[in-house]
């Protein structure tokens, strides 16, 4: 199946409480990120549209024969709008959120996608930790539409026997013709049948480094450098005296927000990250794809001398930063490839701080806080500054804490339309002895490339690197990080 025409229905199977939503939500998080058409389908939402958000427990009763036609019809209204939105839309993935709890709802589904040329793939939660099942009636379900203005105590007997009587017809998925996957207990067991391609193979893996154990994410940038001082871009310039008394200042700030909690500080393997870090007493990891974007042959130069240089270069930039191109260099696009290991890695991390640059920077928060392509190169990560994330079931909070040190500021706002000369944007090749050519000519002296169409997907979702003939397999597998770190 090529990429003009792969289609995957990620369809939820689970309990309610047991992370379907996050789940869903999650993964389409990722792909996104990845430039991957995706959405989510919740059909709870529909029936909250369709018959109201107060519906007590019994509205779920299997007995009750309104209760069953009305999530029926629902479940069908999600359904439909989602095979249109795969017809209409392009869309590659969506993730069908429901419970899906009987074979024979999982039955209607596989028949009615498969008939429009759609995979499916199930995803399936379960938990018995009734420890972790409160804490996620807690902290999700009392928010939702459904329990507003409603006592927390009276909320929570009611999830509960809006549970019971799911659990009357649950029936976990056997059907060995289907593609699935079962997470048990947060993915500390994963059993997987029929991965069938890449891109399902790479959800799996996604999946099996989910955790919802809670926890801080800070990023920083460097101390302020030498290059920084010059307006140059890149290099492997040393802190400046400024930056130098924010390396001393960090340790102090992250302390007190942190307190005696585990941490692990990861920096890339360039000078001022590393010196940045140098008085933080955490274990301490320094990865090159944390590296800040190659500027490729404007290396070491100011805005201003490859404005001169390269005026149409410069000017093609500014008008898809994203998927601009440094000639032997690196894009926004690249970046996001090249982190797409990193986050799989910080999922399943406990505390972190990651001292970085702002390309690499802006590529990460934009992940967890779900941000377009588009406006990602324009992110506000000013220097001196530690960002907190603190993941939560369908996002991130945030808070940001500025150290009294003067700074410059290298951010660029985004040029409004119009404030700028305007000239033709020229789509490169390379030829074959690797200089780029626009329009079949020779381009002297450009500094880059815009190198893909906006909303082409950055991950290679079906790159045929295995015959695609599917075969029935069955594995269970037990996380280990030995086993999971594959960057």
């Amino acid at each position: 199946m090529s990429n003009s025409n792969l289609r995957i229905a990620c369809v939820m199977v689970g309990l309610p409480a047991r992370g379907k939503t996050y789940i869903s939500q999650k993964v389409c998080r990722y792909l996104t990120w990845l430039g991957i058409n995706t959405k989510v389908f919740n059909v709870g939402n529909y029936r909250r549209k369709l018959y109201g958000a107060k519906q007590e427990h019994s509205f779920f009763d299997p007995e009750n024969p309104i209760g069953i036609q009305q999530r029926k019809e629902s479940a069908k209204a999600a359904l439909e709008d989602m095979i249109r939105w795969f017809n209409e839309d392009q869309g590659i993935v969506a993730l069908y959120d429901a419970t899906n709890s009987t074979q024979q709802r999982r039955q209607w589904l596989h028949e009615r996608l498969t008939q429009e040329n759609i995979q499916v793939f199930f995803i399936e939660s379960i938990c018995q930790d009734e420890s972790i099942i409160l804490d996620n009636i807690r902290e999700v379900k009392l928010t939702s539409p459904d329990y507003a203005n409603t006592d927390p105590e009276l909320a929570v007997s009611d999830f509960k026997a809006r549970i019971d009587h799911y659990k009357d017809q649950y029936e976990t998925i056997t059907e060995n013709d289907y593609t699935y996957i079962k997470l048990i207990n947060v993915g500390s067991q994963v059993i997987i049948n029929m991965i069938r391609g890449y891109l399902e193979s790479r959800i799996v893996y996604y999946l099996m480094n989910l955790h919802t154990a809670p926890r801080k994410i800070y990023m920083s940038r460097h101390g302020e450098s030498m290059f920084n001082l010059e307006g140059k871009i890149g290099g492997d310039s040393a802190l400046s005296p400024r930056g130098m008394l924010y390396a001393n200042k960090l340790p102090e700030l992250i302390k007190q927000n942190l307190g005696d909690k585990d941490l692990i500080v990861w920096t890339s393997t360039m000078k001022r990250t590393i010196q940045t870090s140098s008085l933080l007493d955490y274990p301490k990891m320094h990865r090159k794809a944390l590296d800040e974007l190659d500027a490729g042959m404007c290396d070491g130069m100011t805005y201003e001398e490859i404005e001169e240089k390269y005026p149409e270069d410069y000017a093609n930039r500014d008008e898809d930063k994203f998927n601009y191109r440094y000639r032997g260099g690196e894009s926004y696009r690249d970046v996001v490839l090249r982190l797409e290991p990193v986050i799989m890695d910080l999922e399943r991390q406990g505390n972190i701080l990651i001292i970085g640059h702002q390309a690499v920077l802006r590529c990460i928060y934009a992940y967890f806080l779900n941000y377009r392509q588009e406006d990602l190169p324009y992110i506000k990560i000013p220097l001196h500054t530690v960002i907190e994330l603190t993941p939560k079931a369908y996002g991130c909070d945030e808070k940001r804490y500025k150290v009294d040190i003067e700074a410059v500021d290298t951010h660029r706002p985004k040029p409004k339309a119009g404030a700028a000369p305007t000239l033709k944007k020229k789509s490169s090749k390379l030829d074959v002895n690797g200089n780029a050519t626009t329009n079949g000519t020779a381009s002297l002296g450009a500094s880059g490339e815009i190198v893909h169409d906006i909303g082409s997907p950055i991950l290679p979702i079906s790159p045929q690197l295995w015959p695609s003939t599917s075969t029935n397999t069955a594995s269970q597998h037990t996380k280990t990080p030995s086993q999971l770190h594959l960057e």
